[in-house]
């Protein structure tokens, strides 16, 4: 089985385009949709329910934002207790439709392969950014240096939310931290990724180009908010 797990706020816009797109992925695969619902208020859910009518998918959630950090640990636990054989994967995904899932292929198989984490990058050799800000582009390249700097970080992108990790990767950063994720905001990425390597990882980066003009409506991510949280991470983790 593949596990698609979707952080959802107020991408009501982008759940048409994002439909399409996933009933047409990895067609001859089992896959199943998890929507972790963040307290969206523009008839998102109303939304889900109706375009994946007939397909294998739940969506969770209590009606409260508390972030996506909270979401993705909602949607792991789930997709733990429903999991039923270790050869199971989880992808990660934005709703926005900036991940490109022509590269999704690719990561499953080399996830089979044996690379238990495999990270949509546009750092690596072939991957970048499209139609996208110049501030926005220069606080992640400076965010990523740093953190890759202060926790001796080998991967080039952190904060991605595009991702394959195997369920016995999953289960194992559960058993040794307890938690999968604790970080609520955007930092949640980081934290899992850090908690992965604790755990003996194998870690593949697959090139993505990130075009934004997919997007309908504007990002989530609240950048001057999201670097203070960056700052307060390194503090206290790194301490």
């Amino acid at each position: 089985m593949i596990y698609f797990l979707i952080p959802i706020f107020n991408e009501e816009q982008n759940l048409n385009l994002l439909s399409e797109n996933l009933r047409s992925i990895l067609s001859d695969e089992q896959k199943y949709f998890i929507f972790a619902d963040d307290g969206s208020s523009d008839g998102s859910v109303e939304k889900i329910h109706q375009l994946f009518k007939g397909l294998d998918y739940t969506v969770l959630g209590d009606g409260t934002n508390h972030g996506p950090g909270h979401a993705f640990n909602v949607g792991f636990e789930w997709i733990l207790n429903q999991s039923k054989t270790d050869s199971d994967i989880v992808v990660t995904i934005e709703a926005d439709n900036t991940s490109d899932l022509n590269i999704l292929y690719p990561m499953v198989c080399n996830n089979r392969m044996g690379f238990s984490m495999v990270l949509a990058s546009v750092y690596s050799q072939g991957g970048g950014f499209d139609k996208t800000s110049f501030l926005r582009k220069f606080y992640s390249s400076i965010a990523n240096l740093l953190l890759r700097f202060i926790f001796d970080i080998k991967v080039q992108t952190l904060s991605s939310f595009y991702r394959v990790y195997s369920i016995v990767l999953l289960k194992k950063i559960k058993v040794q931290h307890k938690v999968i994720i604790a970080e609520r905001g955007f930092l949640c990425m980081i934290e899992i990724l850090i908690k992965a390597i604790k755990s003996d990882a194998t870690i593949l980066e697959v090139p993505m180009m990130l075009n934004s003009a997919q997007r309908k409506g504007k990002s989530k991510m609240k950048v001057f908010k999201t670097m203070l949280s960056y700052i307060r991470f390194v503090l206290f983790k790194s301490a």
